[in-house]
Order: C-alpha cells, then sequence, then structure tokens
C-alpha cells in the first residue's frame, strides 16, 4: 500500500511539474522573470490600420542642371495632417489623410516580419531665410527658365527662398515602403493568460516612393511617383488588445532617408534634387491579429 502511495505521489508530481513548465514556443519578456501567457503568437498574422503626425529636421536641399548648382542649407519644413472629418471615414477617401498600412507575420512568439507602407507628407515653410552656397545662371535648365535676381554665385548668404523661387512638397506623399523586424515583450497578461498590453520595438529598411509637387523658378508640377531613394527607421510602441485579436497600437518611429533622385522641373535626365532627411513619427492604429 505504502509503495502505491509513493507512486501515485511520484506521478502527481511529475504531472504539476510539466505543467509548471512555461511553454518552449512562449518568448522571454524583458519585463517577467518567467511568462504567463499560456498562447504563442508564432504562426499567426497580423495587419493595422492608422494615422501619423510627422516632424523634419533641417536639411539641406541641392538642386542641380543645365547653369546652376546650388544648395540651400538647413531647411526647414513640415507635415500636412487632413483636418479631422469626414474624409477619415469615407472608404474612397481613406488614402488622403496621413496614414500608415502594415502586415505582418510572427517567425516567433515574440518576433514578426512585416512589409510597411507609412504615407507622411514632406512640406518646406515658404517663405523662409536660408544660407545658399553654389551658382545660379541668368537662365537655368533646357529650354532655359529666367532666373532674374537669383543669378549669381553664392558662397554662403542668406536669402529669402519664396514662392517666386520655389516649391517643394513630397505631399502625395512622403512615402515610405518598408519590410520591418519587430521584437514583442509582454507588459500585463489577463487572468487567461492572454496579452493585454505589450511593447513593441523594431527596425524597418525601404525605399522612399513620393510624388513630389516641385516648381523651380515657376517651372515644375506634382509629378508622378517615383523611386527617389531609400531609408532606415527605428520604432518603439506599445500594444493594448481589448477583445480577441483586435489591439490598438501607438508608435513612435525616427528615420534618416536618402533622396538621389527628386523630380523638380519634371525635365527627366536633366534637372533634379538630391536631399537626405531624419523624420520623426508618431502613429496610432487598429490593428487584428489572427
Amino acid at each position: 500500500m505504502r509503495k502505491i502511495f509513493l507512486t501515485i505521489g511520484a506521478l502527481a508530481l511529475s504531472v504539476s511539474s510539466l505543467f509548471a513548465q512555461e511553454n518552449p514556443e512562449i518568448g522571454k519578456s524583458i519585463f517577467k522573470p518567467r511568462n504567463l501567457r499560456t498562447e504563442s503568437n508564432k504562426g499567426k498574422f497580423f495587419f493595422f490600420w492608422g494615422y501619423n503626425f510627422s516632424s523634419y529636421a533641417k536639411s539641406d536641399i541641392h538642386f542641380t542642371g543645365p547653369n546652376y548648382d546650388f544648395i540651400l542649407h538647413d531647411v526647414k519644413a513640415g507635415d500636412r495632417p487632413t483636418k479631422f472629418g469626414s474624409t477619415y471615414f469615407d472608404p474612397g477617401r481613406l488614402t488622403i489623410p496621413q496614414f500608415n498600412l502594415h502586415f505582418g507575420y510572427y517567425i516567433k512568439d515574440n518576433y514578426s516580419i512585416s512589409l510597411g507602407w507609412d504615407h507622411m507628407k514632406y512640406v518646406v515653410d515658404i517663405p523662409q531665410q536660408v544660407k545658399i552656397t553654389g551658382y545660379i545662371g541668368d537662365e537655368i535648365s533646357k529650354p532655359g527658365i529666367p532666373t532674374g535676381n537669383r543669378a549669381g554665385q553664392y558662397n554662403g548668404e542668406k536669402i529669402t527662398v519664396d514662392s517666386a523661387m520655389l516649391t517643394f512638397e513630397h505631399t502625395d506623399g512622403y512615402n515610405f515602403a518598408s519590410v520591418g523586424l519587430e521584437r514583442y515583450d509582454d507588459i500585463i497578461n489577463n487572468r487567461k493568460g492572454q496579452q493585454v498590453l505589450t511593447m513593441e520595438s523594431g527596425v524597418d529598411v525601404g525605399l522612399l516612393i513620393p510624388r513630389s509637387d516641385v516648381h523651380l523658378f515657376g517651372e515644375g508640377g506634382n509629378h508622378f511617383w517615383n523611386i527617389a531613394g531609400y531609408g532606415a527607421s527605428a520604432k518603439v510602441g506599445l500594444h493594448y488588445r481589448f477583445y480577441k485579436g483586435l489591439y490598438l497600437q501607438g508608435n513612435f518611429k525616427t528615420g534618416w532617408t536618402d533622396l538621389y533622385n527628386i523630380r523638380t522641373t519634371g525635365r527627366r535626365g536633366v534637372d533634379k534634387a538630391t536631399q537626405q532627411i531624419w523624420f520623426f513619427e508618431n502613429y496610432w492604429a487598429l490593428g487584428f491579429r489572427f
């Protein structure tokens, strides 16, 4: 009889220790010594849609073409968010505001890969005073565009950039098409062992595909989308899961982009601009995990 009780006790301890073991599929959280979740994200998909606000560090813009080569230094610019209203709820106009669309797959419980499209907007402040270096001819480009009193050689003087000289916007937009790698760390789990509040961190790399509205001395237009450069970014944010697979997400992202082929007058192979931009983006989104 004693042997029977000892055997039953040993089995009970074995079963208890089996259930006490953590699921090896569930990733460790930097906020918890052991993970209390009962389900893994591995093999699941997610997508989210949201809207952003962006800001930009001052940057240099380099303009080149026939009879001109000049740089505007420390140019100030901002975003152009759409005023909140019916546009945000009209299915036919959802892409007009500054939006974010991402789709991803969990390669492990706490790691995912994703494809993203961040539709930001970049607008140079007009008018503004900046330093200028380089030269501007009496007529630039082919066929010639008169430059008036802007013609000359410059060595760091300050000039006022107004609409007669320049309009410079990536408003249709400053599009960052990226591939991302994300990590997730649980902060709060509920009694059922499900994620409630999670921190996301990650990196993105990709291409800049703007539709630039540029006029140089009156010549230009709202050009068609083109691959103008590349970039990389880092991000951190929070996910709040409020119902089954639905969650709210708030992220901050900062990145560096190199635009080496910006359309200006629209004369391909004749005129262009180059620019390196640091951006800072805050976005809020509604997501679904399935």
